[in-house]
C-alpha cells in the first residue's frame, strides 16, 4: 500500500466519509451534514480520498455524488476494519465512562 494511501486513511474523518459512501452513493451536502465542521473542510477530506482513489465521484447536474472505490479499497479492507473497531472501542469507553459519571452524582 502506498504511503499516501495510508495517511488518508489514518484520519479519522476521512474514515467516517467512507463509511458514509461504503455502501452508497452520497452528495458532498448530505456528506457534509454528518459533520460539525465548514463544508470547505469535507471538501477537502474528499478531494485526499479522491486523488488516493478511495471514493470515486460523478457528476448530476449540479451536484457531485461519492461512492467508496470498494475494489481499490479492497487491500485495505482489515486495516479499515480494525481503525473502526478502535474507534467503536473508544466510542463504548466514553459512554460507559460518562454512565458511571452520571450514577456517581445521584
Amino acid at each position: 500500500m502506498e504511503e499516501a494511501g495510508l495517511r488518508a486513511i489514518a484520519n479519522p474523518r476521512r474514515r467516517e466519509i467512507l463509511r458514509l459512501v461504503w455502501d452508497r452513493e452520497r452528495s458532498s451536502g448530505d456528506i457534509a451534514s454528518h459533520f460539525d465542521v465548514s463544508w470547505p473542510a469535507i471538501s477537502q477530506n474528499l478531494k485526499v480520498l479522491e486523488e488516493v482513489g478511495f471514493v470515486r465521484s460523478r457528476r448530476c447536474r449540479q451536484t457531485r455524488l461519492y461512492r467508496a472505490d470498494r475494489v481499490r479499497l479492497g487491500p485495505l479492507k482489515s486495516v479499515l476494519l480494525k481503525m473502526w473497531e478502535i474507534d467503536l472501542d473508544r466510542l463504548a469507553e466514553l459512554a460507559e465512562a460518562e454512565v458511571r459519571e452520571k450514577k456517581g452524582k445521584k
